[in-house]
């Protein structure tokens, strides 16, 4: 009996220690959604080194349409060895000339179209990246939420474990029933320290990765989520693959890279044209010898057209049909994962209907009435804790599902392109 009530005061000092803390977590501060998004798009690094690839891009359209430097010399042409003979001879001279190269007309066009295409794809995966982050940042938010709320999940079930424990005691002390049954009434709480101390840890890894993701120091505290709400969700399949095809930016910038492959093949077959090279000579002679002056065209001749343009053409077309390739396999990848996501969340709905509407009051008044039961000597203790640890069981399958439905919306809204927190400035 001693040992008993020690294990008893135990208890109550282990009961008192997590209302304590239970307390003090309370205390801590909220965690906002769309303030941490925000954030993130704002400070992710990421984002910013995305940014800084879209701003350099721009600057090689006005590169791709610029014509190639002229080109200048200076020579002097001296008569015999001798001496300097600048004004003595006819064949004396300095000599100065500048010439300039002129593509075939269209390339420069095409190469400042394929370039501005370029620079679209990359803008569009931007874009994309934005709504990825976005995504990244809702789903680890909701799991920091998850693992918080089954702490306080755990903390509830500890107050119900401690009941069942104190009426195992109390029929122990009146000798209707056995101190093995006693020791089974305490494993609960055991099992329930050990399921919070791995929650803890995973708060822990789920607050670096956030923090991460937020550009911050993956030590910064970043208190504890909003309770989400369950977001209106009633878009059908068919709307969002339409969705998806209209507006995804990674459909986007697979199609700007299509047609930036189409543009390169039409110059690949622009090169089989030749260029032309405009040279102009000014020759300054002194004394009785006039200064002269010379003008010439140059024209390129693609003399090697079947093993350089023509293998140019077909390594072009190559890669445009591996673009067009690529483009179809991101649709179907994205229209899969649109189509699964749609039916995580119809299923979490049905789940979390059948947890709230049926389960969790059914199995809650099934409990108490046997808890009731069992302190006036009616029932056993397997069967009282098989019932707190499905009551348990489904309450954190409830929040469960809740929480996944929220991340296949955030996984939705990336691929469709219509995340309702982008309301950051994006890359100009």
């Amino acid at each position: 009996m001693h040992s008993l009530l020690n294990s008893c005061l135990r208890c109550g000092i282990v009961l008192i220690a997590m209302l304590t803390a239970s307390a003090g977590f309370s205390q801590e501060p909220v965690l906002k959604l769309d303030d941490i998004v925000q954030e993130a798009l704002r400070n992710n690094p990421e984002i910013k080194a995305s940014e800084a690839g879209v701003s350099a891009s721009r600057y090689r359209i006005s590169q791709a349409s610029s014509l190639p430097d002229p080109s200048v010399s200076v020579g002097y042409q001296n008569y015999g060895f001798n001496r300097y003979t600048y004004g003595e001879s006819s064949d004396s001279q300095w000599m100065f000339s500048a010439s300039q190269t002129f593509p075939y007309p269209g390339k420069r066009s095409l190469k400042e179209a394929m370039t501005l295409q370029e620079t679209e794809s990359l803008t569009a995966s931007h874009d994309a990246l934005r709504l990825r982050v976005t995504q990244k940042v809702k789903e680890l938010y909701y799991d920091l939420f998850l693992s918080h709320k089954n702490i306080a999940l755990i903390k509830g079930k500890t107050l119900l474990s401690a009941n069942i424990e104190e009426s195992a005691l109390a029929r122990y002390a009146s000798n209707s029933t056995s101190q093995q049954d006693v020791i089974m009434a305490q494993e609960p709480k055991y099992m329930l320290m050990e399921k919070e101390a791995m929650e803890q840890r995973r708060i822990e890894s789920l607050e670096a990765m956030l923090n991460q993701a937020l550009g911050r120091n993956v030590n910064a505290k970043l208190g504890i989520p909003e309770e989400p709400v369950s977001t209106p969700f009633d878009v059908t399949l068919d709307e969002l693959l339409q969705r998806t095809d209209h507006q995804s930016p990674d459909l986007a910038s697979k199609d700007k890279m299509v047609k930036a492959a189409e543009s390169r093949l039409s110059l690949s077959k622009k090169e089989a044209f030749p260029d032309f090279t405009l040279s102009a000579g000014y020759f300054n002679r002194q004394g009785e010898f006039k200064d002269m002056w010379s003008l010439s065209l140059g024209i390129s001749l693609p003399i090697f057209y079947a093993s350089k343009q023509q293998s140019g053409i077909n390594e072009v077309s190559s890669n445009l049909a591996a673009s067009r390739y690529e483009r179809e396999n991101t649709r179907i990848m994205l229209q899969a994962g649109v189509r699964d996501n749609w039916s995580m969340i119809k299923a979490a709905d049905r789940l979390m209907k059948l947890y709230s509407d049926g389960l969790i009051p059914r199995t809650n008044q099934d409990f108490t009435l046997s808890l009731s039961g069992y302190r006036t000597g009616a029932g056993d203790v397997t069967s009282l804790i098989s019932k707190l640890t499905s009551l348990y069981d489904y309450e954190f399958a409830y929040w469960q599902q809740l929480v996944e439905r929220e991340k296949a919306i955030a996984r939705i809204e990336a691929i469709t392109g219509t995340a309702n927190h982008d309301k950051g400035e994006k890359a100009k």
